[in-house]
């Protein structure tokens, strides 16, 4: 279609404004070919009529439909002009708040002057992996498209970064590095990307200032090569620099400053260590004050001075080097202070012992005499002598300040070259990638030197960037097989020929420098004589013969040739140079030494390492070092700008293009004119022009098929899309120069995608008209209907309720007739009556006022009379006073008068002898006169003092004489004062009784009159008390609903904070939880990463010859959760035994806390052990004495019993037996000297251990002795019949082995006893005479009164056995606490050791006190006594205690030399393992309380077969075919049930290995196959069975209710296995975290394609423009992921677990999990993509959502907490659809949108992006309202939800229905070595 086709009525058009650059207009009429006129109406309603140019007839610039506003890719735009890229950048940046744009392959960064929370490690991580089209433009996106292109192609990558100051170049460079340190991390110790990014704060403190276009400008271009290994993380750092703004250091315009760190050193100049530096406040400093703006505003240059010093120290810089660097920088600003005064014309000095440059030789250790000396002296060289030539002020000025800067320019240098150092790597480097700080485009009033190299380093980089997209374009014609024309692009390669080609403008200069005589003015004249007629690049000013001009690619910039070959040659007087050179500071030497041998003053030393970059360049030869040094800075800047170009053309670039929207550093203001000027200077309009002249608009086939299938007929539909599209293109565009068809995509000019949007638009209008007219018409037919229906009825209801209101009007009226008769006649009488009684009352009152005022008139005027005649007198009294006092001051007046003219006669008298002093010289006799009348007057004044003091002593007598008359005098005075006083007191109190009287008189009338009134109104009063009672019972009513409401309100409003509460309880709950499980996490990863170097450290170590190697603890593949019982087994002691004692040195006091448990442990055991060993012993005993049998029976008792005791034998020869070897290993492991750290307590332990090994020999030997007695008397009883006794015998001693205690067998014996008694026998028959019966009769008696003794015996017995048992517990608990007393304090430091045990000395000693005093309260000599030794104890402590101080002080010191020795001998192991698992130790074994229970249905395997086992049930099965084939959890109950087995033998150690193996086992073949869902998914099944069955047969009551008799019968009888229970929770958890991670990577790359870009419904949202950056297809591909995609996911992992038999709560955790995986992925996604906000989308992902909702419904999971995960989800897809216009809109988000923060609510707002032109932007007034609204709402400031947080899993218990007998093992599982038993 033509261009001109399109200016029609209603389009808009953009028209050159000079304000606004651009301004937009609508026509208003059709154009024609040949019209000189456009007739427009501007935005604001104005028209106006455009007049186009005659010549070129060239129309105004189209606008772009409104959809395409607002773009991440400017190349999406169909007009590619410079009015719709500035429109586009503008509405980004003011309306959305978007500060990137791609403009094809630039990323365009507009300075937003304010922080923005858009770079946190939440959105890296969000960018870490993606597409740079699928996100939203970002620095962050095109970091991670040069580290993915890197890996990818194995091609170094550069990122440029250039713009204006203040552009924010620095602050995008620095946040990439960033990036790159955030997502590769380093692979060696130190952190590389650490001491990258600590180059920063020192580079921008010696390489940036203050201008006035930028606080933090930086005053030289840096590129910095951050260097990768082959697995792509960063192992090293290289920088280079260029074009270091010397000039800066000496001086500095108006409003800017200096660089920064001088300004950080004066503001740190207070610190103690910077006192020598002699330092001051920077407007003290000529070279910091120039600018006059010393602070920015904000910044504390104290702060970043330390900021500094830290980097410096990370990168190797010490305190040495820092304070050297410090002198010289102070040095320089005293130099800069010193004061060069002219002599004359021609010479200058230095003033002596000037202070500044005292103390910048001081700080320079240089002479003072030689510096002050060459400051003001040059030495001229020639070929016969040389010459010292004085230099004026002028010259010697410029010297100082060209030495200045040479100091800086080499410090830098060498700054530069030790941060290179520190960044360098001794790894090999794969790769790297480059960023590119650099300088933009620079033109200002004056330009000079250094904007003439600026824009020359621009020119050849726009040349590279200009090559570079033009070769991408073609690439891509070339990909899609589309012809094309070469296209025309600006070329820049002759204004870089005018620059740096042979006799350009540097060759030139370079040249000019050269001459002896040359000047910047014959410099200027040679370039116009050279270009001025052969080059059209340059010209000549008007008004100037020093200037000249370059026409750049940006604009044309005049250069003022003055300081041009100053500034080339960089010159500095080699005298004050070789003063340096001698200098005694090494740093300064050092400093010139490098600069010897560096390659440019401003570019960096050679670090030794080969750069990429260089390895083509040859090796400069050694004579050539002298030429290169002598190079001028424009060849020097020359040869490391084509360095560069080598090094980027080397690379594939990467283009930021910062832009400064305003000068002022307003926050999101956008200034129109600079904006342009920027974007034609930095190269962006050049790219849009490339694109524009070829085809900047491409679509896929199927794109293009979704967004114009609405243009389509159903006929034009075919299954091949690319011939759709092209029979729809024919129809469509007429002209097919316009497209082009690619293999894959569709290629449109310029324009083409607007008229495409235009005409599809315009059917979608025509359609929405059309159903709007159906819709409405029908609408209204409706509602006409309804309305007609309505009428009728209305008309019926009010014409009968008319009539009803007139017949009662009729009645009303005639009842109030008969009301109105009445009411009058009432109201009549009441006036007549009211009237009269006022009448009478009035009277009353009126007559008694009277009365009453004549009274009070005479009254009045007998008071007035004694007040007239008192007044009067008082009257008189003052006038005669103020006659007196003025008398008195007339007469004071007159004497004042005559004084002072007395005393003018005196002065003029004095004047007079002066006078007469001068004229007489001969006075000194006159003088000597007065003298000796001085001398006499003296001694009459003596004379005169002597009566005086006579006159004082007779007048104080006389004085206190007088003194005691006034006293007299004064107490006649206050009697006859008291005498009147009471005078006047009986007069007033007779006037007052007269006023009491009258008072009292007209009190009576006034009661009188108010008893009158009191009863009217009482009667009043009643009347109303009765109204106010009917109220109050009404208010009473009221108030009693009222509090019944409240009541209400008030039990629901406790009932809703009891739930409030309860959820706060369980939201800390699962807090606490969450925490509890991350920790188990890190542990597990952090267990992993330790097997993974111990696994690598066994690879790359060898043993020892003739020594084997073992751990000398424990195996180091198990966690801290496996459990070792090999510690007493005899045959790890040899191996140990072998060791070394240096080795065994760093773990002695860990093994001694672990033995020193287990010794606590086996001491427990042995003592069951003996109790069990009494009570049986015991027991025998009794029923041996309890029967009445013959010998056989004796025999076979006796031979049980010697079976009994030879098992407790041989226990106890076990038991001995470990305890020796117990002891063995611990005198083994403890130091050999003596006074070693553990050798006390170890000695303590062993003295408790054969202490209670004598106790049990001696309780042995009472047992022996007590079983002999009662043999012998067992053998003095006769026996009955031998086969009956046998056989009760038996059953006796089988129930007396089930009795538990000696009652039962007392019991027992009683009841065995009287059924003796009553066998019906004839014991007379047992002999004739029956002297047998008599005999057995005594025999009896005598056993009674035996068995009687026995038993008080034995009552005494227990009792004092319970005492002492008592006692032994006590003791034993005290013992255990000073146990667990003494393993705490040994773990803490030897300070808080000493202060945690007196702590407990202090608390056991006043409990003890306490129990004392309450126990001899009675008796207070005894507590007396108590209290005296209880003060001998104390004092026996403390001298306890300061022997203890020398033992530690001795300890301590000890303690030093062995842990010197340790470090020394594990420094190998140290670096390699984690602190927290230096030493692979045995985790200390659990204490296992025996239980006697039944021993029932179990599986029994041999010891030997246990890895057998574990091999075949763990590491080699097969999940599904277990899940298939077998019952769910089948492993856990073989495990369980060999368990039992163990359980039943009683053997500890076999419960511990097979629980240890499982454990490991479980752990092992997770991290074998951790990656597999099935895998972690089985075992995390299995783990909570075997969980579940250690819990179901626990033999506890709160786990034995749902089991049945049977497996009641089941539980564990000699095992509490409580502790391995929390070990295997723990493990549930890292299975369960393990299972989270491997669904969240499989579902990952499922979620953004399925859930936001596929189109569930086909056609509700097309396809946009996307540009040249393409993001991810939103059509179904085959290899793209659906929602159905995820469905299926979730279904393949719910039948996982069922299948494995997972409990259905654990189902639902992970099913919640899941689901908060989805929502939160799809939520960030939506927030980092401009192009996914749309109602469209809305819509979509709501169904989505639904479906997911489906879904839970099918699997009966709606109550599992999954579907609130996605509420975040829900409400932003609502948020995209609901309206977004008015207040009511903005009240229902804001009360809608509960899940989301702020943030997002803002963030989904200001991304909304219209897809058709039916829908409508959202006004950034509706934004800020919202913000407004939602200020006060408390939320989490982060923008992205956490997509990595897991949910704290819990386990309940499921108990297991299945009986353990009706299990069989199938022989699939190859257990054929166990037995069922």
């Amino acid at each position: 279609m033509a261009a001109l086709e399109l200016y029609t009525k209603y389009a808009r058009v953009w028209i050159p404004d000079p304000e606004d650059v651009w301004k937009s207009a609508e026509i208003q009429k059709d154009y024609k070919p040949g019209d000189t006129v456009l007739h427009l109406q501007l935005e604001e309603g104005t028209g106006l009529e455009y007049r186009l140019d005659t010549k070129t007839k060239e129309l105004p610039p189209l606008r772009n439909p409104d959809i395409l506003v607002g773009e991440n890719d400017l190349t999406a735009l169909s007009y590619l002009h410079e009015p719709a890229v500035l429109h586009n950048l503008k509405v980004r940046f003011i309306d959305s708040k978007l500060i990137y744009t791609y403009c094809g392959i630039v990323l365009v960064a507009i300075n937003p002057y304010e922080q923005l929370p858009i770079y946190g490690a939440d959105i890296i991580n969000a960018y870490s992996g993606q597409n740079m089209g699928d996100m939203d433009p970002h620095i962050f996106a095109v970091a991670e498209e040069a580290y993915k292109q890197m890996a990818r192609d194995e091609r170094n990558q550069s990122i440029i970064v250039s713009g204006e100051s203040g552009a924010g170049k620095t602050v995008s460079a620095k946040y990439a590095m960033r990036y790159f340190a955030t997502v590769s991390g380093s692979d060696t110790e130190a952190n590389v990307e650490e001491k990258v990014l600590a180059s920063n704060p020192i580079m921008e403190s010696i390489g940036n200032a203050k201008t006035t276009r930028n606080d933090n400008s930086s005053r030289f271009g840096k590129y910095i090569e951050i260097g990768f290994d082959k697995r792509y993380r960063i192992i090293g750092a290289h920088m280079r620099t260029y074009l270091l703004e010397k000039s800066r250091v000496v001086f500095q315009a108006e409003e800017e400053r200096n660089y920064h760190i001088f300004y950080q050193l004066c503001a740190s100049a207070a610190l103690p260590e910077f006192s020598v530096l002699k330092l001051g406040n920077a407007k003290s400093f000529h070279y910091t004050n120039q600018g006059r703006s010393p602070v920015i505003d904000g910044i504390d240059d104290a702060k970043e001075l330390k900021a500094t010093r830290h980097a410096c120290a990370l990168l190797g810089i010490g305190d040495q080097y820092q304070m050297g660097i410090f002198r010289i920088l102070a040095a320089i600003l005293h130099l800069g202070n010193v004061n060069i005064k002219s002599r004359d014309a021609d010479s200058c000095l230095v003033p002596p012992k000037h202070e500044p440059l005292l103390i910048f030789c001081d700080l320079m250790g240089v002479d003072y005499e030689e510096m002050s000396h060459w400051l003001c002296h040059r030495k001229l060289v020639t070929a016969a002598e040389t010459y010292i030539k004085p230099i004026s002020r002028l010259q010697a000025t410029n010297a100082r300040d060209a030495l200045s800067k040479h100091i800086y320019a080499n410090l830098f240098s060498w700054i530069v070259c030790h941060v290179n150092k520190a960044l360098l790597s001794s790894a090999k480097q794969d790769s790297f990638i480059g960023v590119l700080d650099i300088y933009g485009f620079e033109t200002f009033e004056i330009n000079s030197f250094e904007q003439f190299c600026i824009n020359y380093a621009n020119e050849k980089l726009q040349q590279q960037f200009n090559l570079h997209v033009f070769k991408l374009e073609q690439e891509e014609y070339m990909k899609e097989q589309i012809p094309w024309t070469l296209i025309d692009f600006y070329d820049n390669q002759p204004c870089i020929n005018l620059i740096e080609a042979k006799m350009g403008i540097l060759d030139l200069l370079d040249e000019e420098c050269k001459m002896p005589k040359g000047s910047d003015n014959t410099w200027a004249q040679k370039l116009y004589n050279t270009h001025l007629k052969t080059s059209a690049l340059f010209e000549k000013p008007r008004l100037s013969n020093v200037a000249f001009i370059v026409k750049h690619f940006a604009d044309k910039v005049e250069y003022q040739c003055e300081g041009f070959l100053e500034k080339n040659k960089d010159t500095v007087f080699e005298d004050q140079v070789k003063v340096l050179k001698a200098s005694k500071f090494k740093l300064l030497t050092e400093l010139f030494r490098d600069y010897e041998h560096a390659l440019s003053p401003t570019s960096t030393a050679p670090t030794g390492r080969t750069l990429l970059s260089r390895t083509s360049l040859r090796k400069p030869k050694p004579e050539q070092a002298s030429k290169e040094h002598k190079k001028t800075v424009g060849t020097q800047f020359r040869n490391s700008l084509h360095l560069l170009m080598e090094t980027l053309n080397a690379t594939t670039p990467h283009y930021v293009r910062c832009i400064k929207p305003n000068d002022f550093k307003y926050p999101f203001t956008f200034d129109s004119k600079r904006a342009v000027q920027q974007l034609r200077a930095c190269g962006v309009l050049e790219t849009i022009r490339i694109s524009a002249a070829g085809f900047p608009s491409r679509w896929t086939y199927q794109e293009f098929f979704s967004r114009y299938r609405v243009l389509m007929k159903q006929k034009d539909v075919l299954s091949d899309r690319r011939q759709t599209c092209k029979n729809v293109l024919e129809k469509l565009i007429l002209d097919q120069d316009k497209y082009q068809f690619g293999k894959t995509k569709i290629f449109f000019r310029a324009g083409q995608v607007a008229y495409l949007e235009k005409i599809r638009s315009d059917k979608l209008r025509m359609a929405c008209i059309r159903i709007q007219k159906t819709i409405r018409g029908w609408l209204l037919r409706k509602k006409y209907l309804r309305m007609r229906k309505a009428a009728i009825c209305i008309q019926r209801y009010v014409r009968g309720y008319q009539a009803r209101c007139y017949a009662q009007f009729l009645r009303r009226t005639r009842a109030a007739i008969l009301i109105q008769k009445f009411q009058r006649m009432y109201v009549v009488r009441q006036k007549y009556l009211r009237i009269q009684s006022v009448t009478l009352s009035l009277q009353t009152y009126l007559r008694g006022y009277a009365a009453r005022q004549r009274y009070r008139q005479m009254l009045r005027i007998h008071k007035a009379t004694i007040i007239q005649k008192h007044v009067r007198g008082w009257l008189a009294r003052k006038a005669y006073k103020r006659s007196m006092e003025a008398i008195v001051y007339l007469q004071c007046c007159y004497r004042r008068m005559m004084a002072k003219r007395e005393l003018k006669k005196l002065k003029i008298e004095a004047r007079s002898v002066e006078h007469y002093k001068k004229l007489n010289f001969g006075m000194e006799n006159k003088i000597m006169q007065l003298q000796r009348k001085v001398d006499e007057q003296s001694k009459d004044n003596k004379s005169l003092l002597e009566r005086l003091t006579h006159l004082e002593i007779t007048y104080s007598t006389e004085k206190d004489k007088l003194r005691s008359d006034v006293d007299r005098l004064k107490q006649f005075e206050e009697e006859a004062k008291n005498a009147t006083n009471q005078v006047m007191n009986l007069q007033n109190e007779l006037a007052r009784l007269r006023k009491e009287l009258l008072q009292t008189q007209n009190e009576k009338k006034k009661i009188e009159e108010n008893a009158d009134r009191y009863k009217t109104e009482t009667e009043q009063l009643v009347s109303e008390l009765k109204e106010q009672n009917a109220l109050l019972k009404a208010q009473k009513d009221e108030l009693n609903l009222l509090i019944q409401t409240q009541a209400k309100q008030m039990t629901e409003d406790m009932e809703k904070k009891l739930l409030q509460e309860t959820r706060e309880l369980e939201l800390e709950l699962n807090d606490e939880r969450l925490r509890y499980q991350n920790l188990l996490n890190e542990f597990s990863r952090l267990e992993e990463r330790y097997d993974d170097l111990k696994e690598d450290m066994g690879t790359m170590s060898l043993p020892r010859p003739g020594r084997k190697r073992t751990d000398s603890t424990h195996s180091s593949n198990e966690s801290e959760y496996t459990f070792s019982s090999e510690l007493t087994e005899s045959e790890d002691f040899p191996y140990r035994n072998e060791e070394p004692a240096d080795k065994k040195a760093p773990l002695d006091m860990s093994l001694f806390l672990k033995l020193q448990k287990r010794v606590k442990e086996l001491e427990q055991e042995k003592q069951i052990l003996q109790d069990d060993l009494d009570k049986k012993e015991e027991l025998v005993n009794k029923a041996k004495i309890q029967e009445e049998t013959k010998s056989p029976v004796r025999s076979t008792e006796l031979e049980y019993e010697s079976l009994k005791r030879q098992e407790l034998e041989s226990e106890n020869k076990k038991l001995k037996n470990e305890l020796n070897e117990l002891r063995r290993a611990i005198t083994d492991k403890v130091s050999p000297d003596p006074s070693g750290p553990g050798a006390p307590v170890y000695k303590v332990l062993l003295e408790q251990m054969t202490s209670v090994s004598e106790e049990l020999e001696v309780r042995k030997e009472e047992v022996l002795i007590l079983r002999s007695q009662l043999v012998s008397q067992m053998e003095a009883i006769p026996h009955k019949d031998d086969k009956n006794t046998m056989t009760e015998t038996l059953a006796i001693s089988e129930d007396v082995q089930k009795m538990k205690d000696h009652r039962e067998v007392a019991q027992a014996y009683t009841g065995m006893k009287e059924s003796n008694r009553t066998l019906p026998q004839d014991y007379h028959m047992l002999n004739e005479d029956g002297e047998l019966w008599l005999v057995y009769e005594g025999l009896k008696e005598a056993n009674r009164v035996l068995e009687a003794q026995l038993q008080s015996q034995k009552k005494s017995f227990e009792n004092e056995v319970e005492s002492l048992r008592g006692e032994v517990q006590g003791l034993k608990e005290e013992n255990n606490r000073q146990q667990q007393l003494l393993a705490q304090n040994l773990q803490l430091p030897p300070e808080a050791r000493i202060e945690a045990s007196l702590q407990h000395e202090i608390t056991r000693l006043t409990n003890e006190n306490l129990y004392y005093e309450e126990l001899y309260a009675d008796d207070p000599m005894k507590y007396q006594s108590y209290r005296i030794s209880l003060y001998r104890r104390i004092i026996d402590l403390m001298e306890q205690l300061e022997k203890q101080d020398k033992t530690v002080r001795k300890l301590k010191k000890q303690l030093k030399v062995f842990a010197k020795k340790i470090g020394e001998l594990e420094v190998g192991q140290m670096e390699n393992v984690s602190p927290g698992q230096i030493v692979d130790e045995p985790i200390r074994p659990l204490n296992i309380p025996r239980k006697e229970k039944d021993f029932q249905g179990m599986l029994e395997y041999k010891k030997e077969d246990e890895p057998k086992l574990i091999k075949n049930l763990i590491l080699d099965l097969k999940p599904r075919g277990v899940a298939v084939n077998l019952i769910p959890g089948l492993p856990a109950y073989i495990l369980f049930m060999c368990v039992r087995h163990a359980d039943y033998l009683n053997d500890d150690q076999k419960v511990r290995s097979l629980l240890t193996s499982t454990i490991n086992g479980i752990k092992k073949i997770l991290k074998k196959r951790g990656d597999d869902f099935e895998t972690v998914s089985f075992w995390l099944s299995n783990t909570c069975r075997f969980l579940h069955c250690l819990k179901q047969y626990s033999g506890e009551e709160g786990f034995m209710k749902h089991n049945s008799t049977r497996q009641n019968e089941h539980c564990l009888t000699n095992f509490d296995l409580a502790e391995y229970r929390q070990v295997l929770s723990d493990l549930a958890i890292q299975i369960y975290q393990q299972l989270v991670r491997v669904l969240e990577n499989i579902l990952q790359p499922m979620i953004v394609s399925g859930m936001l870009e596929h189109e569930t419904i086909q056609g509700v949202s097309g396809v946009k423009p996307t540009g040249l950056r393409k993001r991810t297809s939103s059509i179904a591909d085959e290899g793209t992921y659906t929602l159905d995609s995820i469905v299926r996911q979730l279904n393949t992992f719910h039948s996982i677990m069922c299948q494995h038999g997972t409990d259905p709560e654990l189902i639902k955790q992970v099913v919640k999990q899941m689901f908060y995986i989805i929502g939160a992925v799809t939520l960030n996604n939506l927030l980092l993509r401009k192009d996914m906000c749309s109602w469209s989308k809305g819509m979509q992902i709501r169904y989505n959502v639904s479906q997911l909702e489906e879904w839970l419904r099918d699997k009966n999971l709606m109550n599992s907490g999954a579907k609130e995960t996605l509420e975040p989800l829900i409400q932003a897809a609502q948020l995209l659809q609901v309206k977004k216009k008015t207040d009511e809109d903005a009240e229902a988000i804001c009360s809608m949108c509960n899940a989301l923060t702020t943030a997002q609510i803002v963030k989904v707002l200001n991304l909304y992006t219209p897809v058709n032109e039916f829908e409508e932007r959202v006004l950034v007034s509706f934004i800020r309202n919202i913000q407004m609204r939602l200020r006060d709402r408390k939320d989490a400031p982060q923008l992205l939800m956490d997509a990595k947080h897991i949910f704290p899993v819990t386990f309940p218990f499921n108990p297991s229905s299945l009986a353990l007998e009706t299990i069989q093992i199938p022989g699939s599982l190859s257990l054929g070595f166990i037995s069922r038993v």
